[in-house]
């Protein structure tokens, strides 16, 4: 049992937005078994939480694992989405099992730190040199750093010779795909409640994968019962390359393929009209909302505001950590509230409102109900701030806002998983960070070879 005692501020983003001040949140197992002031048991390993911030654990809905090993590369530092990925893809192509497994275990690793408890990652990159189970090395890793997991089996399935932006080294046959997506989710879907490991479908995008392999996956993914996933309206190019290809908008193309709906959720969708938005609103198809990405890559600022407003289902990604050049949760909400003050002023989105898309909105788009929120009952996984460090100095009238408008290190003091301490003043438990930092960043040269 663990006994997070005499909390200073707890946000549960529970369905009341209820927030207490001086309760003790105790753990059995992997559930929050009470919430209450003076919690007394005996055997509990007790956290004075006297001086924390507790919030349910951040949720990123989308990211690139991969692309760790290629952040901040000079050639593309100032590029557009497309002359990027161009640039990029053939550093990609190099990718083998040590590049997946490392790049996999540092990016989980930098999530739990700032904060994230659940992730998924789109991985749709599969080099045609690659040998080895990609998803099972993922899984491995993520066991390794105990993050909850629901990675997205990705795709790409239109190569340069067809049309398509990659390189046809790196694209798959749809008749592979759809193969070997099936036998992953036999492998390792768990749909139970508490699952640690779930699987997504999600091939790249409009402008890598052909209309059958996006058929087939949508087709395979509702027999399973399993989410899916893509990239949507993240450009103007995007825009163009579907109106050409296709004679209609990105969105059409997903609703003429079968790909909207309550199982379904978009990574960016950034130009999107109003009668789109009104489509994504009754038809319950949600968006990854990654404003990091977007800014770094000068991609536009989603309506993030108008689709709250209107109900449709937003959550939080980082994205890639070769368009956000890091894996910080906590830093994206902060980004999250601060584009849309941008955008629709002042009050574009308050700071309670970047975290709720940041927690149990986010949980919700991944199809984890069980999470997102601090509630008895609910998965005991959870993000807790020491708000007592010289950063939030002077911000403690609202300790919930301070973690999202104050600091200048997003780090946790302590994060929590299923029950288990992973981060403990702000270290893993059993990663030797130090070793993993070495081994990675020796990888990451071999692949630029400049």
């Amino acid at each position: 049992m663990i006994l997070l005692k005499n909390c200073l501020k707890i946000a549960t983003f529970n369905r009341n937005l209820d927030e207490l001040s001086g309760y003790d949140i105790l753990i059995e197992g992997n559930i929050i078994k009470s919430i209450s002031k003076n919690i007394e048991v005996k055997d509990a390993k007790v956290i004075d939480c006297s001086d924390c911030l507790v919030i349910p654990g951040l949720v990123n809905t989308h990211h690139h694992f991969y692309q760790t090993l290629t952040r901040n590369l000079r050639p593309v530092q100032d590029a557009k989405l497309f002359e990027w990925l161009t640039f990029l893809y053939p550093i990609w192509a190099k990718m083998d099992q040590e590049a997946v497994y490392l790049s996999t275990k540092l990016a989980t690793l930098e999530l739990l730190k700032t904060g994230c408890t659940l992730t998924t990652d789109h991985h749709y990159l599969y080099p045609s040199g690659f040998n080895g189970d990609l998803m099972g090395i993922q899984f491995e890793a993520a066991e390794e750093t105990g993050i909850r997991f629901a990675p997205a089996r990705g795709a790409m399935t239109r190569g340069r010779s067809n049309g398509g932006l990659p390189p046809d080294e790196v694209v798959q046959n749809v008749d592979d795909v759809i193969r070997d997506m099936e036998r992953v989710i036999d492998k390792y879907h768990n749909p139970e409640p508490f699952s640690m490991k779930r699987v997504i479908l999600a091939p790249c995008s409009p402008f890598s994968v052909e209309e059958d392999g996006m058929r087939e996956t949508a087709k395979l993914a509702r027999d399973k019962g399993v989410r899916i996933h893509t990239h949507l309206a993240e450009t103007r190019d995007e825009e163009r390359y579907c109106a050409e290809r296709y004679g209609k908008r990105p969105l059409a193309l997903m609703e003429e393929l079968d790909w909207i709906g309550e199982d379904v959720f978009f990574a960016h969708g950034i130009w999107l009209n109003d009668e789109e938005l009104k489509l994504l609103k009754d038809t319950g198809t949600g968006i990854a909302h990654c404003p990091t990405s977007n800014m770094r890559l000068g991609s536009g600022i989603a309506r993030i505001r108008e689709m709250i407003d209107m109900g449709i289902k937003v959550g939080l990604g980082v994205d890639g950590s070769a368009s956000n050049d890091s894996s910080d949760m906590l830093g994206e909400v902060r980004n999250a509230m601060l584009l849309q003050r941008v955008r629709y002023g002042e009050k574009g989105l308050t700071a309670r409102e970047a975290l709720l898309l940041g927690t149990r909105n986010g949980a919700e788009l991944l199809g984890f109900p069980e999470t997102g929120s601090v509630e008895e009952g609910k998965a005991a996984d959870l993000a807790i701030f020491d708000i007592s460090h010289i950063q939030y100095a002077g911000a403690h009238s609202d300790p919930v806002a301070a973690i999202v408008f104050s600091g200048y290190c997003h780090q946790t003091a302590h994060t929590i998983v299923n029950g288990k301490i992973l981060i403990e003043d702000g270290k893993h438990t059993s990663i030797d960070e130090e070793e993993l930092n070495r081994k990675f960043r020796k990888k990451a040269e071999e692949l630029w070879e400049f």
